[in-house]
């Protein structure tokens, strides 16, 4: 699974990286311990139709609880279970199937946290790009109006997939990274449900980099840059 993760690369940064047009979230904080039910940037392609009949909606970063609460969801509860969709079964689940279909996203992150189960309890690792550069989550977004009235809720969630050589140790799922044709693929409106599944992959073996880190990151209460350091 993905519970935890960071985002420290600079907002306008990501926005260039990831071909955003229309930056709808200016003051973002680098974060190092992002956990769910937090706010956190998304790329997606606008909702709302391009100004050029036939042109593709821009691609837009805004933001969304992490915690996908389907449109249908009676209470904003449930999207605390929501946080990660796997992979295997996302085109058919009830809570995700429609987001799968029509409203697809990137999740930029810098890095994530896994545990691994040791003689000595739990030690969290931080797993990055070998580059250092930012990365792209797979992800889903949705939009819900809550029954009581008031402003509708955009969530998230970030899909997994199986471990790669790097994880395994660690932990048997991980987020599926994007590279710049998946991504590409991802946000494509019209992309077939064939295609997009087979981006639902393992990343390659190679790419990340990972280290065991403090276990302050336990608590999402702790936020400073020595939570991704080696420990």
């Amino acid at each position: 699974m993905c519970g935890r993760y960071a985002l420290y690369t600079p907002i306008e940064a990501v926005a260039r990286l990831f071909g955003v047009s229309e930056l709808h979230a200016h003051d973002v904080d680098a974060r190092y311990n992002i956990a769910p039910t937090q706010e956190v940037p998304i790329v997606r392609r606008s909702p709302y139709p391009a100004a050029e009949a036939g042109a593709e909606p821009p691609r837009e970063l805004a933001l969304a609880r992490w915690g996908l609460v389907p449109f249908w969801a009676k209470d904003l509860a449930i999207g605390n279970r929501m946080i990660n969709a796997r992979g295997e079964t996302v085109a058919a689940k009830p809570a995700f199937r429609a987001a799968f279909r029509k409203r697809r996203c990137l999740v930029p992150a810098d890095g994530f946290f896994e545990w691994q189960k040791t003689g000595d309890g739990k030690q969290p690792w931080y797993i990055r790009d070998a580059g250092g550069q930012p990365m792209a989550l797979a992800g889903l977004w949705e939009l819900w109006d809550p029954p009581e009235g008031g402003e509708p809720l955009a969530s998230c969630a970030i899909i997994t997939t199986g471990a790669n050589e790097l994880m395994r140790p660690l932990h048997d799922r991980m987020p599926v990274i994007l590279d710049e044709a998946g991504r590409e693929a991802w946000l494509d409106p019209a992309a077939e449900t064939e295609q997009l599944e087979s981006l639902l992959a393992p990343a390659p073996d190679g790419i990340l980099e990972a280290w065991p880190v403090s276990r302050r990151v336990n608590s999402p209460f702790n936020e400073d840059p020595s939570l991704v350091e080696p420990a």
